[in-house]
């Protein structure tokens, strides 16, 4: 995984500014998986401010043009990838697709909605990367249509080993414009949390199910 360490406070700065991150080490989350997390994240806040909205775009555009250089289509991961690789795409003047969760139950039962080509060469956007294996099914469907997969950008990720082990062995590089060592850095500085907050955080980021179970009743 690559990332620009002054780029990555920048796009914090944004996700703690819209509170589309939100820390909560003693009252966590729940996430669908079941794991208590002290931090959740909703990219999509994002869309509701242009200025932030615009500025995510940007930095996703430069790290496109530094890291592929140039790509066929851009294509987004169902459903938080596709309004960021839309404005990609629109950027940069190409053709955009997206991949879903699961195919259709009707109509024509697509998995990727939009024209991909067998020999197209894609860059792939997702808003936020987990343990990596939705968006990695995503890859799986594009490489099965024929298209060339040239990486994977997102805006955040949890940096879990799981998932830079499923992207290595993908062979699919990875590119994110923020991460968490980036977020809880800034967030103590700026007196988000308190240092007893980020020995929890950081806890939790190195086993998440064990962290949970302080929790349970």
């Amino acid at each position: 995984m690559k990332i620009n360490h002054e780029s990555a406070r920048l796009i914090a700065q944004y996700l703690l500014q819209v509170k589309a991150i939100k820390l909560s080490p003693k009252k966590p989350f729940t996430w669908a998986s079941g794991w208590k997390s002290p931090i959740y994240c909703d990219n999509r806040v994002t869309l509701s401010y242009p200025k932030i909205r615009t500025g995510i775009r940007q930095e996703f555009v430069k790290s496109f043009t530094e890291m592929f250089g140039s790509a066929d289509i851009i294509v987004g991961v169902a459903t938080g990838g596709v309004p960021q690789g839309t404005l990609v795409a629109q950027d940069l003047g190409l053709p955009f697709a997206y991949v879903r969760a699961a195919e259709k139950k009707h109509g024509l039962g697509n998995l990727i909605e939009g024209v991909v080509e067998p020999g197209q060469s894609a860059v792939v956007i997702e808003d936020l990367i987990s343990t990596g294996g939705s968006s990695l099914k995503a890859v799986e469907a594009l490489r099965e249509a024929g298209v060339v997969v040239k990486g994977m950008m997102a805006i955040f990720t949890y940096g879990f080993q799981v998932a830079d082990v499923a992207f290595k062995e993908a062979k699919v590089p990875l590119i994110t414009l923020s991460d968490y060592e980036s977020l809880v850095t800034l967030a103590a500085e700026e007196n988000y949390i308190t240092q007893n907050d980020i020995e929890s955080l950081n806890s939790w980021r190195v086993n998440p199910a064990e962290w949970g179970k302080q929790f349970e009743v």
